[in-house]
């Protein structure tokens, strides 16, 4: 077996074992979840300061778990967020080439836990960035509507909490 092969199987392993996590977290797991809380749906009724895109990988659990854990409220912190402050914070994340395969179900497990995602219709991969940039824009300014929309990767970390524009005063934001 080479060692490209090996290491194939590995990575294939590892996301097998993430998936698996992610499933037995969100049955298991003692935290908030989604589905237990109430946030904002997509409405052109109101506008929003900004719309915050996180492009993320299948194999990025680590870094979203990281942004969680640091600058990305969660829960009720979440869902204050965007009512106060007009602002919607997502990781974005498309398909994979195999639809319902196990990294989809990961996903899925994933976002019922936190429901920070949102899914594109794009099939990931690393070819295909520009393409998933360009569908990102076009699905959150369908889904929102935003003064600024902003991109970033799950390899930033961004201090919302010192950015001039979430001390403007709320009538602005309407």
């Amino acid at each position: 077996m080479t060692c490209r092969t090996l290491g194939k199987t590995i990575s294939n392993l590892e996301m097998e074992l993430a998936a698996a996590r992610a499933t037995q977290d969100s049955i298991l797991g003692d935290s908030p979840k989604f589905s237990d809380l109430t946030f904002t749906e997509p409405t052109k009724n109101r506008k929003y300061l900004m719309v915050i895109g996180i492009n993320t990988a299948f194999s990025s659990r680590k870094r979203r778990d990281s942004i969680r854990a640091t600058w990305m409220p969660q829960g009720e912190k979440r869902k204050k967020l965007e009512e106060e402050k007009g602002i919607i914070v997502r990781f974005v994340i498309g398909h994979s080439a195999t639809s319902g395969g196990i990294l989809d179900r990961a996903i899925q497990a994933e976002d019922k836990k936190h429901g920070d995602l949102l899914r594109l219709e794009h099939v990931e991969g690393y070819l295909e960035l520009s393409a998933k940039t360009k569908t990102y824009f076009t699905t959150a300014a369908a889904l929102w509507d935003a003064e600024f929309y902003v991109k970033v990767d799950d390899d930033v970390h961004v201090n919302i909490g010192k950015d001039a524009y979430i001390n403007r005063p709320s009538h602005v934001l309407e």
